[in-house]
């Protein structure tokens, strides 16, 4: 079916869009919106539980409820009105759009042998059900289940993935942190260019039409002999101020780890920045984003007594199937999921003297500073003077993410580790996950900051694994 610019749309939604955004039902403007009875009955079977998706249903379910409170039966046959602003598509405003529920019992129109799910195929004779009733519309079945848009394609209905909870089209897109700067940044600067010195670091005032797309905190670097490595400051229109990005490759170190290249060097230089609360560190394995978050985590807690302890946590998502009941306290049953915790701990602590005895003492020590926390038991809460770093963030949602940031209190650092091409949570992507959610949003804001590792320093056999596997 050949679709127009100005062309009715009717959208059918599956029950796992609404288990995965709640607010689906008022993200598609001014088209109207079927619900078949199946998907009701879905959303029942799935309102209980503590989990994300129960909480979602349980929402979807008062959503709805507020939507048809005091309508009668005429009302909801003529369509729920879908309340918020309605876009505006050529001379006036459309009429907003509709929320219908199934009303009837499907027609025979699929094969009682056709393989496959029964509530699927419910939905799919839904589907054709609404191109008979209405040929001047788009139909289209909208759902996070790959197999399902399959099958509706294969049976003659338009279907679609969710999109509205996509933070970018493109991953290409997604912001990297740092910019290279052309060969000739310092001649086409250099005439508008003031430097000063402050508390020991080089300040850079500069002026340029490039200069009004950089973002605080954003690095900046030239590859060529000089090795210069900036750090955007302030951004006021085509003006802005860079600072010199410290250099912890050699006997600056953090914890004794030093830099090894560009990028951990950028990290290490948010991660040990009093200015910024929030930082995220994108890479794949190896690349060493736990290693530099614990040892600055250490440095200014144990050290610069900044912080009061290390606080780290993780979504408990196993790569193979789930081993089953955990026995224990919250802490004991997170120990399986921390094992990166145990082996950073132990590349930390190898260069202490005493021998084994002496490295055992430190690790306990170094332990009693640093507190293990599900997931689970974080809302509610607030923490105060701590350095928060919450690993495998990619199989986060944004919802998720959101509901841990607004957790830290004054004076709390929050790091999020990830490797977004390794996402083990059903229904959300490089484009949905709530990692690069947050990436987006959080670009430009003062007190925030991102980098991206790029070179693995783990091994010879893990590089070679990561480029040919």
């Amino acid at each position: 079916m050949n679709t127009t610019e100005n062309q009715r749309r009717v959208f059918v939604l599956d029950t796992n869009v609404l288990m995965h955004d709640p607010a689906a039902l008022f993200r598609f403007d001014e088209h109207d919106i079927h619900l078949p009875m199946v998907v009701l009955e879905e959303l029942d079977a799935g309102k209980k539980g503590m989990s994300e998706a129960a909480r979602n249903v349980r929402q979807v379910s008062r959503f709805i409820d507020q939507m048809i409170n005091g309508a009668d039966k005429q009302h909801i046959d003529h369509g729920i009105e879908i309340p918020g602003e309605h876009r505006l598509n050529g001379p006036g405003n459309r009429r907003p759009g509709r929320l219908f529920f199934q009303t009837r019992p499907n027609q025979p129109l699929l094969p009682d042998t056709l393989p496959g799910n029964r509530a699927d195929n419910s939905i799919l004779e839904n589907c054709l059900m609404l191109q008979e009733a209405h040929p001047d519309a788009r139909v289209t079945l909208v759902s996070k289940d790959i197999n399902l848009r399959i099958k509706a394609t294969i049976l003659g209905v338009h279907a679609e993935d969710y999109y509205s909870d996509r933070t970018l089209e493109d991953l290409d897109l997604l912001y990297s942190g740092a910019e290279e700067l052309s060969a000739d940044f310092w001649e086409s600067h250099s005439r508008e260019m003031d430097s000063w010195k402050e508390e020991g670091r080089t300040f850079y005032r500069v002026k340029g039409e490039r200069v009004a797309d950089w973002h605080v905190n954003q690095f900046l670097y030239l590859e060529d002999d000089s090795h210069f490595e900036a750090l955007v400051h302030e951004v006021d229109g085509d003006a802005a101020v860079i600072e010199l990005a410290a250099d912890y490759r050699g006997r600056n170190n953090v914890w004794g780890i030093t830099a090894r290249n560009r990028e951990q060097n950028f990290a290490l230089n948010l991660l040990m920045s009093e200015s910024v609360d929030f930082v995220t560190i994108l890479g794949p394995a190896g690349t060493g984003k736990t290693l530099l978050t614990l040892a600055s985590a250490l440095t200014q807690t144990l050290d610069a007594g900044r912080f009061r302890e290390i606080i780290m946590t993780r979504v408990t998502v196993p790569l193979g199937e789930d081993i089953g009941f955990l026995p224990g306290t919250e802490e004991e049953k997170m120990e399986p999921w921390m094992g990166a915790l145990m082996d950073n701990l132990e590349v930390l602590t190898q260069t202490e003297e005493g021998g084994n005895w002496g490295r055992a003492a430190t690790q306990d020590l170094l332990r009693s500073r640093i507190k293990i926390r599900s997931l689970n038991f974080m809302r509610g809460r607030t923490f105060l003077n701590r350095f928060i770093i919450i690993d495998e963030a990619q199989n986060l949602t944004p919802k998720q993410m959101k509901a841990l940031i607004t957790r830290a209190g004054p004076g709390t650092k929050m790091v999020c580790l990830g490797n977004i091409s390794q996402i083990d949570t059903p229904y959300l992507t490089e484009t949905t996950s709530g990692l690069t959610y947050v990436v987006n949003r959080f670009r430009g804001w003062p007190h925030s900051g991102h980098v991206t590792l790029m070179r693995g320093e783990r091994s010879r056999l893990a590089d070679y694994a990561s480029d040919a596997l």
